[in-house]
């Protein structure tokens, strides 16, 4: 199965100028956990809810940080059409639970948070890596 048959084209996309508050609030009323951040039509990182609450609010920070300023920068992706046994295994071995999905092209297409989805069992084997703690996309604040 491709990543392009289960993955979610209903894209909302950040910006490194936005405000903590505006893109947490846009988070919560579209019931998205993550958001890549795009800037000129291209991928520069991705948010996620837990790094609004540990990058920004436990350090102290409030609502009108700047989403570049606690974004996660080094941003891994998948192309939409690769196959969903090797998305899971490369998600399993790097410990990520949400990709963007991009095209050949590089422009970004979609989302993958739940490769489960598409096949249950072989994301369970691809995704168990992920439970593990650490790894690079700890919620740990950026270097």
């Amino acid at each position: 199965m491709r990543i392009a048959e289960i993955m979610s084209g209903d894209l909302h996309v950040a910006r490194p100028d936005d405000l903590v508050e505006d893109i947490a609030r846009a988070m919560a009323e579209n019931d998205i956990g993550f958001l890549p951040v795009g800037e000129n039509d291209r991928l520069v990182g991705m948010i996620t809810d837990p790094e609004i609450v540990v990058r920004c609010v436990a350090d102290g920070r409030d609502g009108k940080t700047r989403i570049g300023d606690i974004m996660t920068a080094d941003v891994k992706y998948c192309f939409d059409d690769e196959e969903l046994s090797q998305v899971a295994r490369k998600m399993g071995d790097e410990q990520i639970r949400r990709l963007p999905v991009v095209n050949r092209d590089k422009r970004l297409v979609g989302s993958l948070a739940d490769a489960a989805r598409g096949d249950p069992g072989l994301a369970g084997v691809g995704l168990k890596g992920v439970t593990t703690p650490g790894g690079a996309h700890n919620q740990s604040p950026p270097q």
